[in-house]
């Protein structure tokens, strides 16, 4: 299944619109706006919260406590890395490695794929493809690729 992620450009806050593979509607994303650190929900399409990220302050590397329906899901990690982005998932082990760029990332449960994310080049704001390997994922993989987003805007 697939997700597509575009971010609103002309917003107060970070905010991203999230479309299915018809293209429909399915969340919107918002980060609040006076918070040290990013504090983002993910909304359904009848407004309620499924879901948050909230930027762990004073780290070294960007940390985020990913939680779904108000339980933690983990917590997203960047590692040290010299050429490439590379982050982990505490709580499941998932690992999550990017290209040079950090434009291409692959989510791997070992030998098992979960989730790949692409970038889009040439729109406004940042657009990204999620391809997710088992829809019972679909929360935590969005969860996963929206905390990237912030983790890269935070490292710079």
């Amino acid at each position: 299944m697939k997700l597509l992620i575009k971010q609103r450009v002309f917003s107060w806050t970070d905010a991203y619109d999230v479309y299915d593979q018809k293209e429909e509607p399915k969340y919107f994303v918002k980060a609040e706006f006076f918070t040290i650190g990013h504090v983002i929900h993910v909304y359904d399409r009848q407004e309620r919260e499924v879901g948050c990220i909230r930027q762990r302050i004073f780290t070294l590397l960007p940390k985020f406590e990913l939680e779904v329906g108000g339980h933690s899901m983990g917590e997203l990690h960047r590692e040290f890395s010299f050429f490439s982005p590379s982050y982990t998932l505490t709580g499941n082990g998932w690992e999550i490695s990017g290209d040079f760029f950090g434009w291409e990332y692959g989510v791997n449960d070992g030998a098992r794929t979960v989730m790949s994310i692409s970038k889009e080049l040439f729109h406004w704001g940042d657009t990204y493809v999620l391809d997710i390997a088992d829809p019972r994922d679909e929360l935590l993989c969005l969860l996963i690729a929206i905390g990237i987003d912030a983790a890269n805007c935070s490292h710079g």
